[in-house]
């Protein structure tokens, strides 16, 4: 394809998390996988310094609280692949990650169930003041019943409840950031007050789960509400990002469908007095490089041989009724979870000469996530998502930091070539950056909080 001149560059985060096996389950048995010493800090700082110098806009740290798959069920093969056990706290990691970069965007997973609002936007506050502006939020309602647990809760609650959940988190946090401090209120005067009283406020919350007097102790951060990313693909989870997302992660398995999912997200979002604009759409893709076709072929064939079939079984939850995992060896017919159903029609397509298996699933699902090229079909390919609506691209390793720095020299020039890349970046916060702006629009529900609660005297 030709280069134009008018071309926007896509955005570009690194999706990783602060474990051993994230996504591509099986890889970290290669040589070359630096994730099996996620442990070691300096692991993600020397990855984080690698992706700022190759001009990335993120860093995107996944996170759970629990295990995948049924709470009563055997969880051996969790604790066997490392699949997401041990992990460790993202939030923590991203001071570390501060203090070692300064342009590079730094995102963190933290579901409504964890942490206390008050709490939780506290330490959002600092990360802000100590990244400069640089955090970004990826707000999620939990998915393991192992995880509701872990907190307390019988089970994960009702879907739908979750995200009515999530809009009283959020509204907690959205009057704490916006309306506990008015932009002047900080005045460090040594020879009168650190603060003005009548410019700090009370925020009086009360709803439902939450009952929040303030104020916020933090005065306001760079940005003072993160960057706000969200990746449900239900219709509560596209409600909510139509509502509160900046930032939306998907993982569509075409550019038909994304462009289907993007339409409608952002039709919603103008039915909530936003515009199409205000929400950014990042694809979840990974990426198999070689100098040919043929090379590239070759080196997929080499990386599928390390792909954990029960891996993938187990965290796609293709498990039995009783929450076990289902073998490699079992007939997709005989499979009776839902999550593998609609599968059986799709990978017939490809296994015709006989009965598919559980194995067969993984294998071509994984091939089919990936983008396998050299890096000037790869750009081609990327175009395509783009001119389908994606603004960005959440680049899914094989192995750290490998997988990224293979990236960073081999496509990403191409890319640059086209202008589907940045040269630099620009100064500022992260939503400035990305938006333009350090602040939240107008149009956001959190708008609201500003001035909100000045005239609530003063130490009531």
């Amino acid at each position: 394809m030709t280069n134009n001149d008018q071309t926007t560059p896509l955005l570009f985060n690194a999706f990783v998390m602060n474990t051993n096996s994230h996504i591509q389950h099986g890889q970290w048995r290669r040589p070359d996988a630096g994730q099996t010493e996620f442990n070691d800090v300096d692991t993600w700082i020397n990855l984080a310094k690698l992706l700022e110098a190759a001009k990335f806009d993120g860093m995107f740290f996944a996170d759970v609280t629990g295990l995948y798959g049924d709470a009563d069920a055997p969880y051996d093969v969790y604790v066997n692949e490392g699949l997401q056990i041990p992990s460790n706290d993202p939030t923590v990691l991203l001071s570390a990650l501060a203090v070692n970069t300064t342009h590079i965007g730094l995102a963190l997973t933290s579901n409504v169930m964890q942490s206390h609002p008050f709490h939780f936007a506290r330490q959002i506050s600092t990360l802000d003041h100590i990244t400069r502006g640089r955090v970004a939020w990826n707000i999620v309602t939990g998915m393991q019943d192992n995880g509701a647990r872990n907190f307390g809760l019988e089970k994960l609650v009702d879907h739908d409840e979750r995200y009515e959940w999530a809009e009283e988190y959020v509204d907690v946090t959205y009057k704490l950031w916006e309306g506990s401090w008015d932009d002047d209120a900080l005045l460090k005067d040594r020879s009168g007050a650190y603060s003005d009283v009548s410019k700090v406020h009370k925020i009086h919350h009360e709803s439902k789960r939450y009952s929040v007097e303030g104020p916020h102790l933090p005065s306001p951060s760079p940005q003072r509400t993160p960057v706000l990313y969200q990746a449900g693909s239900s219709v509560a989870g596209r409600t909510f990002a139509a509502r509160n997302a900046e930032a939306t992660f998907i993982i569509a398995p075409s550019p038909e469908i994304a462009r289907q999912q993007i339409d409608e997200t952002r039709a919603l979002a103008v039915e909530y007095g936003r515009r199409p604009e205000d929400i950014k759409f990042f694809q979840g893709l990974s990426f198999i490089i070689g100098d040919t076709q043929e090379e590239a072929e070759a080196k997929a064939d080499e990386y599928f041989k390390y792909v954990s079939v029960e891996g993938y079984a187990a965290h796609s939850a293709i498990v039995d009724p009783d929450g076990r995992v289902y073998p490699p060896e079992t007939p997709l017919k005989d499979v009776q979870t839902n999550s593998a159903r609609g599968f059986v029609e799709w990978i017939s397509r490809y296994i015709t000469d006989r009965e598919p298996v559980v194995a067969d699933l993984v294998l071509q699902r994984t091939r089919g996530s990936a983008v396998i090229g050299t890096p000037e079909s790869i750009a081609d390919e990327l175009e395509i998502w783009q001119a389908a609506g994606v603004d960005g691209i959440n680049v899914i390793n094989w192995v750290i930091p490998g997988s990224f720095e293979e990236f960073a020299e081999k496509v990403l020039p191409v890319l640059r070539a086209r202008g589907l890349a940045k040269t630099e970046y620009a100064e500022g916060t992260l939503r400035e950056k990305l938006f333009g702006q350090a602040r939240l629009n107008d149009r956001h529900p959190a708008a609201r909080y500003r001035g909100a609660f000045s005239e609530v005297p003063a130490g009531v």
